[in-house]
């Protein structure tokens, strides 16, 4: 965390988890699916892309554990990420939120990660995402954003705002388009669809040595 001068307090940095109680330590890959053992696929994007959706049907067909960065968010500080931002700001919640996917892609492959959608705002973002990693960006137009994000129950206030979701979504599209090495766009697609598209991208092919 920070203190209000920008320096990193210490004292409220969350524990470090051991290896062990990482959730991809008790789950054994299904041997039957055809992709790489050292496979670490993160789902990117903003609120309202199915991140959630899209990576435990992905993890469910390839057999693989499924990491979600609020829930390790909530493992590392025992609270909530809406309460950390409004509490200690948004630069704190992104700071938790990089220390939460940094430990989730150092559990042993493989495996799928929702990375929060504020994630791209941590200037660390592009080396943590480079934990061989494949990252897929889930893009959708504001309006597909605001559809689906409905009435906002437990979402921020302006996340029912289609201005602040079209600058935001603005903002953010140069950096999800440096650190993606495939990009779905999920507004005509439904979640199964969008899990055939990655699933057919990352798949190594039955004759590769």
């Amino acid at each position: 965390m920070e203190d209000r001068a920008g320096r990193v307090n210490a004292a409220a940095q969350p524990p470090p988890m051991s290896r062990t109680e990482h959730p991809s330590a008790d789950i054994d890959p299904d041997p039957a699916a055809p992709l790489s053992p050292d496979m670490r696929v993160v789902l990117m994007g903003m609120m309202g892309t199915g991140k959630t959706t899209v990576g435990r049907l992905l993890a469910t067909r390839l057999g693989i554990p499924y990491l979600d960065n609020d829930d390790a968010v909530r493992a590392m500080s025992g609270r909530e990420p809406a309460e950390i931002r409004d509490t200690d700001g948004e630069a704190a919640l992104h700071q938790l939120e990089s220390a939460a996917l940094d430990w989730a892609l150092d559990g042993p492959p493989p495996m799928i990660v929702g990375a929060a959608g504020g994630i791209v705002a941590d200037p660390r973002a592009s080396r943590i995402l480079r934990k061989g990693t494949t990252v897929v960006w889930l893009r959708a137009t504001p309006e597909t954003l605001r559809e689906r994000i409905g009435t906002g129950e437990g979402r921020r206030v302006e996340a029912t705002d289609l201005d602040w979701i079209s600058r935001r979504a603005t903002r953010r599209a140069p950096a999800y388009g440096a650190l993606a090495d495939l990009v779905i766009d999920v507004d005509a697609r439904t979640p199964d669809e969008i899990v055939d598209a990655i699933d057919a991208a990352i798949m190594v092919p039955a004759d590769a040595p």
